[in-house]
């Protein structure tokens, strides 16, 4: 119960690795707010999760400012304070070569990763500030670190979220609040099977070749799984991870060279 008495709000939080990371995170005695678009999708999760009033959702879209922001507004009112955060909306979206990215294209990748990461951090900062505890964790990706083709926007969005990260660590370091980036390699969730062929296409392959890309550019030569990186997340919300911040860490299978 590494977490008993934390209150935890997720963004992107009702599939995936945000769902990985709420269900490690409820395992651990915190209570966990979860904000995503899909209202009857959240309720049916709520259901399977069976947690009570340990686990809320409050509907939200990572892309609009005010939407964010009256989310961290809504968990601190509902569950009386935030302790953790972690930024977990976000996605590829439409894959295309730099020459024809729109940029329509472009700002919507910029606000569905960079933007909603700012407005939540911002919004939830004084208040851990105030406590004198926190954690923010932002799910950035590999492609943080490297870059592919046609994937410009999405590896441009998750570089600036490791940058805000270490800044943001910077500033809060001495007021007893911990940020840190995880960086997931290829995690098989529902979302990228549903996605995922049309992402491979974009790469000008069928998706068990790009499952097979991914995979044989890792030391392990296979995707990682939701819960690798729930533990990580887990750690640098625990008072274990109390000495870790400023950090973009891998849960990549060894796939990022640093």
């Amino acid at each position: 119960m590494q977490l008993e008495g934390r209150v935890a709000a997720i963004t992107g939080g009702t599939a995936g690795i945000g769902l990985g990371i709420a269900k490690a995170f409820l395992a651990e005695g915190a209570s966990v707010a979860l904000m995503a678009r899909d209202e009857q999708k959240a309720h049916a999760v709520l259901n399977t999760l069976d947690a009570g009033d340990q686990c809320i959702f409050i509907a939200g879209d990572a892309m609009q400012q005010a939407s964010v922001e009256g989310f961290i507004d809504a968990v601190i009112a509902q569950l009386g304070r935030i302790d953790i955060l972690v930024n977990n909306a976000g996605g590829a979206g439409d894959l295309q070569p730099l020459v024809d990215l729109s940029t329509e294209t472009f700002d919507e990748c910029m606000k569905w990763n960079v933007y909603s990461t700012f407005w939540a951090t911002r919004r939830a900062l004084p208040k851990m500030i105030d406590h004198g505890w926190g954690r923010v964790i932002n799910i950035s990706s590999v492609e943080g670190k490297l870059g592919k083709p046609v994937f410009t926007a999405y590896s441009t969005a998750k570089h600036a979220i490791n940058g805000m990260t270490k800044a943001v660590a910077q500033e809060v370091g001495t007021q007893g609040v911990t940020i840190n980036a995880i960086c997931p390699g290829l995690v098989i969730t529902d979302i990228v099977q549903a996605n995922g062929p049309a992402t491979a296409e974009a790469m000008g392959m069928s998706f068990d070749e790009m499952v097979n890309l991914f995979s044989q550019e890792s030391a392990l030569k296979r995707p990682n799984t939701v819960e690798e990186v729930a533990a990580m997340a887990v750690l640098l919300a625990s008072e274990a991870g109390g000495g870790i911040t400023g950090g973009v860490l891998n849960v990549d299978g060894g796939t990022s060279p640093y």
